[in-house]
């Protein structure tokens, strides 16, 4: 892959949301084989002044623990933005074990969602979109740290986007709400949609319902999709891309196990919308069933035997209860992804080329945490906060070296440690 950064200067200053609506689609490049070691295209994203961000390759043009430049035109102005989102969040987040990390990762994920219309997934031009997964996941980890009004707007603006039979594309310019390119759609999206729209809704403290009912159209097309697609749980749903985004002629855990978070969601949702939940209830029953029957190892696909980190969607905080047999699977599949530097990989069916993956890594923390495995989901956690960047972001991926690499900071991965680190503080 060739740098996006050459030619650029130091920091590569670009401009911040006005530029986005002229960046070009991506190719799926992670997915080829690389001429040599990728290289980590930003240490961070930092603001240079209000609403405009800018590219970080030396770490000694940020103020240290922000992601302000050291000389940034409103520099206290931006520092005290910074200090009002600490003083919004949880206790956890300020203290305790994993504050240095929280404290990182909400940081990212402000400078990534800060004045935008919903979350990015990154800043450099092929991240630089709104996925349906990462804005849902970002809108539950903006409802844990304080932030219920940015939550919201990430769902809003999926509900915008959502097309009127329930369908979401695979990603989306933050500015258009258009999809950038010809990917194909990714049906997960809705699961992931319902499922963080709930995570909302249990975190905040008022507003609750009101909220859900601004999210009536959402939940409605998402529930009935869900059910269209598996004939109300009675079959698998068609093969599709999921988080691994390739495409894929046998369905997947990925996009079973979120249908069915989804659809787990729904019951919770729809009776406050004063809508029946039973045919929910009734098709995540048989869909959960079918998965037992053709997912009974955990495998990525349908009656296969290749176990990947989409086990993670059939336990907490994807589901209230994990599936039978899922931690086991999951820690049998843990040293089977793990790569050179000690992170994961996405699945064993994925190549062996010693480079670790965050957000995978940071699922499985997830996993491990809501399932009383905590010395698994602490030992991740640090693993996470020791391969950051030097200016303190979290990149997508972590060379076989150690050494960071790819995008940083990455908002999945923060939002997935945020989202992980209350579930093992007190």
């Amino acid at each position: 892959m060739s740098d996006p950064q050459a030619g650029l200067s130091r920091r590569g200053v670009l401009a911040g949301a006005a530029g986005v609506a002229g960046i070009l689609g991506a190719t799926q490049w992670w997915l080829t084989e690389h001429p040599g070691p990728i290289s980590l295209l930003s240490q961070t994203i930092a603001w240079q002044r209000p609403g405009h961000r800018v590219f970080v390759q030396d770490p000694r043009d940020v103020v240290p623990s922000s992601r302000v430049l050291t000389d940034a035109t409103s520099r206290e102005e931006l520092l005290a933005g910074e200090q009002e989102w600490r003083a919004a969040a949880p206790a956890w987040l300020r203290q305790g074990p994993f504050s240095v990390l929280a404290d990182s990762a909400m940081l990212d994920l402000r400078v990534l969602s800060l004045g935008l219309p919903a979350t990015a997934a990154g800043w450099s031009k092929r991240w630089r979109y709104v996925w349906p997964r990462d804005a849902s996941t970002a809108a539950a980890a903006l409802a844990v740290i304080g932030q219920p009004a940015g939550a919201l707007a990430n769902l809003s603006y999926l509900q915008q986007v959502q097309r009127a039979d329930g369908w979401f594309q695979a990603r989306y310019d933050p500015l258009t709400g258009k999809s950038p390119d010809d990917r194909t759609r990714q049906l997960d999206g809705v699961g992931w949609a319902l499922w963080a729209t709930d995570q909302v809704r249990r975190v905040l403290t008022s507003g609750a319902d009101q909220a859900v009912a601004s999210l009536a159209d959402l939940v409605r097309r998402s529930t009935a999709l869900i059910l269209e697609v598996t004939d109300n749980g009675r079959q698998l749903p068609p093969a599709g891309p999921d988080y691994w985004e390739i495409s894929e002629r046998i369905v997947t855990l990925g996009t079973v196990a979120m249908l069915a978070a989804g659809l787990e969601a729904a019951t919770h949702l729809l009776p406050i919308l004063d809508d029946d939940p039973a045919p929910a209830t009734a098709a995540l029953r048989e869909l959960d069933a079918l998965r037992e029957q053709h997912f009974a190892a955990f495998p990525r696909h349908a009656d296969g035997d290749d176990p990947d980190v989409s086990i993670v969607f059939t336990m907490p905080p994807f589901r209230q209860e994990p599936a039978p047999g899922a931690l086991e699977a999951l820690v049998c599949l843990k040293p089977r992804i793990t790569r050179s530097a000690g992170g994961l990989a996405p699945g064993s069916g994925w190549r062996d080329d010693g480079i670790s993956w965050t957000p995978e890594t940071a699922l499985v923390a997830s996993a491990f945490a809501g399932t009383g495995a905590g010395d698994n989901a602490t030992y991740l956690l640090h693993w996470l906060e020791n391969h950051r960047t030097a200016a303190g972001s979290l990149p997508e991926k972590v060379l076989a070296s150690g050494a960071p690499a790819a995008v940083a900071p990455l908002s999945w991965t923060a939002s997935l440690v945020l989202l992980t680190i209350p579930r093992l503080t007190p």
